[in-house]
């Protein structure tokens, strides 16, 4: 039994520390979790849970970069995968629909990521950052729908499909 809480106690040179990672994951998480009620309370496909995951994921993996040690410059490739990686996800949110002329999900793909990077901040300690760039998130989503159409919503063709004006 001694070994195997040696094992899980690696990585925890302290108490400070432990309560620095909890307190990380738990803000990156909760953040998370306003854009994802936002998107959630309008209906969209991503809501509070994937939200909450994606950036407690982005956090972790700029937190377990910085708890093994690694360099400044090489936490700015850990930063560039998670974008890249996001990107990708994001890309499985956006929908085309040829036969209608549509394209849905923008505003869903730039929630994601959005929230991807609200996570990079809060694992590399940049509370103050996150909180601001969550609440214009949360503005932009919640005050701009009643002032503008929604990016998520169909879009009408431009092409004009009535045929030839007559006089």
């Amino acid at each position: 039994m001694d070994l195997v809480l040696a094992e899980l106690a690696q990585g925890w040179p302290d108490r400070a520390h432990a309560v620095a990672i909890m307190m990380r994951a738990l803000m990156a998480a909760l953040l998370g979790g306003v854009v994802g009620f936002e998107r959630a309370r309008t209906g969209k496909d991503a809501g509070l849970r994937t939200h909450m995951l994606v950036s407690l994921g982005a956090a972790l993996f700029v937190m377990a970069a910085l708890d093994v040690g690694v360099e400044p410059g090489d936490v700015s490739r850990v930063i560039q995968g998670v974008a890249a990686g996001v990107g990708f996800l994001g890309a499985g949110a956006i929908l085309k629909l040829s036969d209608r002329r549509e394209i849905r999900g923008l505003t869903t793909a730039a929630g994601i990521w959005m929230t991807a990077a609200t996570g990079l901040a809060v694992g590399l300690g940049r509370y103050g950052l996150a909180l601001i760039s969550v609440a214009l998130s949360w503005m932009i989503l919640a005050l701009m729908p009643s002032a503008m159409p929604d990016d998520d919503g169909p879009k009408k063709s431009s092409k004009n499909t009535a045929g030839p004006v007559t006089r």
